[in-house]
């Protein structure tokens, strides 16, 4: 393979760089965006204050919502294709031997994934004020694994139908991806790295876990509220 660096790179290096990309492509926030840029009223301004799409959705409906989950669904993957590439590049100069191509990637992956998260929900140009995760996160599970996918979304789509709390269908998918991950990838870096994930979707949560527990969740609707 030809590497993307000349004379090849240290590992650190490399993470390093996929590190500071996938941050700034999770940065990339469509609810914020496109309510603040585009509709010139802040989407954080409105109903739970979250930087997500529930809550743009809930708000301002409309078929703007396609492109706010379009943003969230493609940061997510050209974080993870170019990680992969970047730190596929250089693999060959800093692994043994003994280490598998398909392992190096599926880290690189679970790496690019963690950071495109971290840049999701702490966003620096937007006072680190984003959202919860949901749909970056649930675009890292269908790329990462087929398996992981189908408990991740799979959970979700039957809770939040069932139960109409988008909340507890991503508490479901926070929670099972480091379990899910575990099984298909048992290998612990990449194990760290999927419960941090999901850690990190579970903490964003913690407000709507104490709703949830006190009974007064908001329930999703498919038509949008207006403040009043």
């Amino acid at each position: 393979m030809q590497h993307l660096f000349p004379g090849g790179a240290p590992l650190a290096l490399l993470l390093a760089v996929t590190a500071v990309f996938s941050y700034f492509c999770g940065c990339f926030n469509g609810a914020v965006i496109v309510s603040k840029y585009i509709l010139r009223d802040d989407v954080r301004t409105h109903g739970s204050g979250n930087a997500g799409l529930t809550n743009f959705f809930r708000t301002f409906g409309g078929p703007l919502t396609l492109v706010v989950i379009l943003c969230d669904v493609f940061k997510a993957v050209a974080a993870l294709l170019v990680s992969g590439y970047v730190i596929g590049s250089g693999y060959a100069d800093f692994l043994s031997a003994d280490f598998a191509t398909a392992y190096w990637h599926t880290f690189a992956k679970y790496w690019a994934g963690l950071f495109c998260l971290l840049g999701h929900m702490f966003p620096c140009m937007f006072r680190f004020k984003g959202g919860k995760g949901i749909l970056s996160g649930g675009t890292i599970a269908l790329m990462l694994d087929w398996r992981i996918a189908l408990v991740v979304w799979g959970g979700f789509l039957l809770l939040a139908a069932a139960t109409r709390y988008v909340s507890l269908g991503s508490v479901w998918a926070g929670a099972s991806f480091p379990f899910i991950s575990w099984y298909c990838y048992p290998y612990p870096a990449v194990i760290a790295l999927a419960f941090v994930i999901g850690g990190l979707v579970v903490w964003q949560h913690r407000t709507n876990i104490r709703r949830l527990l006190d009974g007064n969740e908001n329930k999703f609707s498919f038509h949008h509220k207006t403040d009043t």
